[in-house]
């Protein structure tokens, strides 16, 4: 026999779907909820009471209305009634992010510190977390919870390193910082999480192969606005398709790997940036164009295989999403032209909307949408 639904329920259903709108809409008015959600107006009102009295919303202006009389009312969310974390680790440094409720910066910090499997580098991260959280005057009630963007496969249960060969962090269980940290804490893999960033940017975004180029290949497959994550936590892992059998050897002990081709370490020469590479190249150094044009075949030969296999849109992010222009992309439509077996339309290749902090940013993002989702 189906059950019925319980007065208690459908007073649940009600706050969430009066918080969702607020959230959503940003700011408005009892009057906007009553209507666009067809509830009466004393239902709202005691809704908005409550969500009130638990410091979920708040009075935020006035809003004008069409009809004769005071202006009504604005009530939007409290964006820091509770806050995320992102840590990026990475070589030589640490990036850390506070995000709120609307997934907007509160501040960043980043500070020097080289990778070691120790108990002492442990502590000294956790150390310099907490010292970040307390410099924002926020209650340990609010931190929904920390992501680790790391540069590494992550088992399906976000708690450990399947495989670090880049930082030799293999077999890393997350339970080494929360010994640490009085919050819930995961691992991400930090391409996932850029890519959970662009979704976060884009809500109509549901299919696409996110790639990220940055001082390593990485790349994540989004499928029905979810990131593929696979069976055994190597979905998408590209960096590692053999592109040249005798080409150069990568991270991983194999040759000719697609990181070897398409990552920033196969762009620039050492201690080279990225500033100092654009702005020779943009210069009209005949060198530097070579380079970037070799790295664009390159770059084109990749793109062409995996959309033969996945025909969907290709975003490129990474930290070299903000240089890529649209003559870059003319010349990439041009080589795939070249290689592909059937006609194609130029139309498939993006470049990222959120190439900055979008690793860290995306770190965070999961608690915030599971918080979100909860209300």
């Amino acid at each position: 026999m189906k059950s019925s639904i319980t007065p208690n329920q459908i007073k649940q259903n009600n706050r969430k779907l009066i918080y969702q709108y607020i959230y959503q809409k940003k700011k408005v008015s009892q009057q906007d909820i009553s209507y666009d959600l067809r509830l009466s107006r004393p239902t709202v009102t005691s809704n908005i009471t409550a969500l009130e009295n638990e410091g979920l919303i708040h009075k935020d202006g006035q809003i004008d209305t069409e009809y004769v009389g005071r202006k009504a009312a604005a009530y939007s969310i409290v964006s820091d009634f509770r806050v995320s974390l992102g840590v990026e680790i990475l070589k030589t440094e640490i990036k850390i992010i506070a995000v709120d409720l609307n997934g907007e910066k509160i501040d960043r910090m980043t500070f020097d510190i080289v990778y070691a499997n120790e108990e002492t580098y442990i502590q000294s991260v956790c150390h310099k977390i907490l010292e970040f959280k307390n410099s924002l005057s926020i209650s340990d009630e609010q931190i929904l919870g920390i992501g680790f963007a790391m540069q590494a496969l992550i088992s399906p249960d976000k708690k450990t390193i399947l495989y670090g060969k880049i930082l030799g962090c293999t077999g890393l269980s997350i339970d080494s910082f929360v010994k640490y940290l009085p919050y819930p804490c995961s691992f991400i893999h930090d391409a996932e999480s850029a890519a959970i960033s662009e979704m976060w940017v884009s809500p109509t975004l549901k299919d696409a192969f996110y790639i990220s180029i940055s001082k390593h290949l990485g790349a994540a497959i989004i499928r029905d606005g979810k990131i593929l994550e696979g069976k055994h936590g190597h979905s998408s892992t590209i960096e590692h398709i053999t592109m040249e059998p005798q080409g150069c050897v990568c991270y991983c002990g194999k040759q000719g790997c697609m990181e070897t081709l398409c990552s920033l370490e196969a762009l620039l020469l050492n201690g080279e940036t990225l500033e100092e590479f654009f702005l020779h190249l943009n210069q009209d150094d005949s060198a530097y164009r070579s380079r970037w044009n070799t790295f664009l075949r390159n770059l084109a030969k990749s793109i062409n295989m995996l959309h033969l296999i996945y025909d969907t849109d290709f975003i490129l992010g990474g930290y070299i999403a903000p240089y890529i222009t649209e003559k870059d992309l003319d010349f990439l439509y041009e080589e795939i032209a070249d290689m592909t077996p059937f006609p194609e339309v130029n139309d498939f290749i993006l470049i990222s909307k959120m190439p900055k902090h979008n690793i860290t940013i995306g770190a965070a993002l999961p608690y915030i949408q599971d918080f979100l989702s909860s209300y």
